[in-house]
This record gives C-alpha cells, sequence and structure tokens, in this order.
C-alpha cells in the first residue's frame, strides 16, 4: 500500500517520454505514480525497483520524487518558511513542491526566512500539511543526565514560565524563567546545559554554563562593557537585579561572582559609583 509522505518501494511498471511510471500496486494501471524524467536514475529500466518519496503535485495528484525529502509524515523537523499566504504558509523541506502550513495550525507569527520546529502530518483532505503545534508530539523520557550539552529548538515562549525547546527535536525540556536572560526567539536553535532532570523526565535547561566557568565569561563581559565605558561600570552589588538581567543578561547572584573573581584578580576597584578597571 502506498504511503503518502513517506519513502515507498515501487516498482517501474512502464516507461514513457516523460517519466517512468512506478506500479501502485492497486491493479489498476490509472493508479501508478508518475516519476518524473529528470528524477529517473540514467540506467533504471521497467522491472527495475526504486525507493521514492511519495506526495502531490500542483495540481494534486500523486507524484514520485527519487529526491531525499527533510522530512516524513511523522517526524518533527526545524525547516524554514519559503512563502506566507492568505490560507497558510509553504516551508522548504527539500523537494521543488514546499510542504504546506495551514494558517489554522500557526500558533505563532510566521517570518518568511525563518525556521521553525513543526511536525508533518497528513490532512483530513489527503494533503501532505504540517503544524507548529508539536507539545504532544514530543517525549519526555530522554537519554540525558544534569550537567549534559544539549541542543533544542525553541518552539514556544511564556515569559512567566520560561522558554520550550524540544531537545534534538524530541525531547521536552524548559529553560526556566530564573535563567532565561539572553534574547531567544521562536525557531532559535539553542545550546543549553541540562540543570536538572525532573521525576517525569522532562528537562530544566540552562544557557550559561557550569558557575565557575561561566564567571569567566561573564567577568569578560563586564570588562568589555567597562572598556566601552571610559573605564567605569555604574553598578555595584547593590544595583537592582532587573538593571543587571537588562543590561548584562546575567544574574545578580552571576553578577556578584563575576565582580567578586575581578576584584580577586586586581582587574578592577571598587569606587564610590561603581567600579573602575585598573
Amino acid at each position: 500500500m502506498i504511503e503518502l509522505g513517506k519513502i515507498n518501494r515501487l516498482k517501474i511498471a512502464n516507461a514513457t517520454s516523460f517519466g517512468v511510471y512506478l506500479d501502485a500496486e492497486t491493479g489498476n494501471r490509472t493508479d501508478n505514480i508518475l516519476l518524473p524524467e529528470k528524477q529517473k536514475p540514467l540506467n533504471a529500466q521497467v522491472g527495475d525497483y526504486l525507493d521514492v518519496f511519495i506526495y502531490r503535485d500542483s495540481e494534486d495528484r500523486l507524484i514520485a520524487s527519487t529526491h531525499t525529502p527533510l522530512a516524513q509524515v511523522g517526524d518533527l523537523a526545524h525547516l524554514k518558511v519559503t512563502a506566507k499566504t492568505q490560507f497558510g504558509a509553504f516551508l522548504d523541506f527539500g523537494l521543488e513542491r514546499g510542504l504546506f502550513l495551514p494558517f489554522s495550525e500557526q500558533r505563532f507569527p510566521l517570518v518568511v526566512g525563518q525556521s521553525y520546529l513543526v511536525y508533518v502530518y497528513v490532512d483530513k483532505s489527503g494533503r501532505l500539511s504540517c503544524t507548529t503545534d508539536i507539545y504532544e508530539h514530543l517525549t519526555a523520557k530522554g537519554p540525558y543526565q544534569k550537567n549534559d550539552q544539549v541542543t533544542g529548538v525553541v518552539y514556544q515562549i511564556k515569559p512567566e514560565i520560561g522558554v520550550f525547546v524540544a531537545v534534538d527535536n524530541q525531547y521536552m525540556g524548559l529553560i526556566p524563567q530564573t535563567e532565561y536572560f539572553t534574547d531567544i526567539q521562536i525557531g532559535d536553535r539553542v545550546q543549553t546545559r541540562v540543570i536538572r532532570v525532573r521525576e517525569d523526565g522532562k528537562l530544566d535547561l540552562s544557557p550559561r554554563r557550569l558557575s565557575y566557568e561561566q564567571m569567566d565569561v561573564d567577568a569578560q563581559t563586564l570588562i568589555r562593557s567597562m572598556q566601552e565605558h571610559e573605564g567605569m561600570l555604574l553598578l555595584d552589588e547593590k544595583a537592582n537585579p532587573a538593571a543587571i538581567e537588562n543590561r548584562f543578561h546575567m544574574s545578580k547572584a552571576a553578577f556578584k561572582r563575576a565582580i567578586g573573581g575581578l576584584l580577586k584578580a586586581q582587574k578592577i576597584i571598587k569606587t564610590e559609583k561603581g567600579f573602575k578597571l585598573i
């Protein structure tokens, strides 16, 4: 049985000047599927079996391709938006015809040229489509442990909770609000560290390194800021946490660790207004 939106292994039934027809295995020749001439392997002959991807052309007819798509039905994939219409958007998934993302399946505004994580499915009318509503297609049970470095794609942001990340396009992860200091957008691919594996298997993540590693990075951030402001930092340990987060994308605790390290290394001195670079 032909599986729409997946790789199928089909036999060449007959050849024409514009391509070959693949046996749809229904017993009816009119159901056979065209593989265009430009897609046909050079030495392919009638009776040969080919691995082809089956989808629908612009006239809604089944068609085959020997190109391997970036995603198949049942996959989660990070795909780029190539066009937007009043009915939906089209995403590049490696074939001539784009993958349709209906307007009703868009959970946030899309930007042409940006990539987003989507789930590929066949809709009720038998068309290949995708959705940005991916939560139910993720799993909580992953192979990760605390302090593992992982890569994921941002698929939802709730400022009061944090940033939701699909780790390896498969597992449930969250950058809690307390760890969310950098400018992150939906669709971004992020490198993070596992800071906690919950009892249900979901991952709490942080884009920041371990404290002793991050301290050096934060210290350099403060030094660059002072170099850009005549060697001065007009903030001290009593500064408002929000002011520190907005300016340096770090917590007040991280700020104090970095300042302490710079003072100990005698790279800065404390003044009445803040700190000065030596």
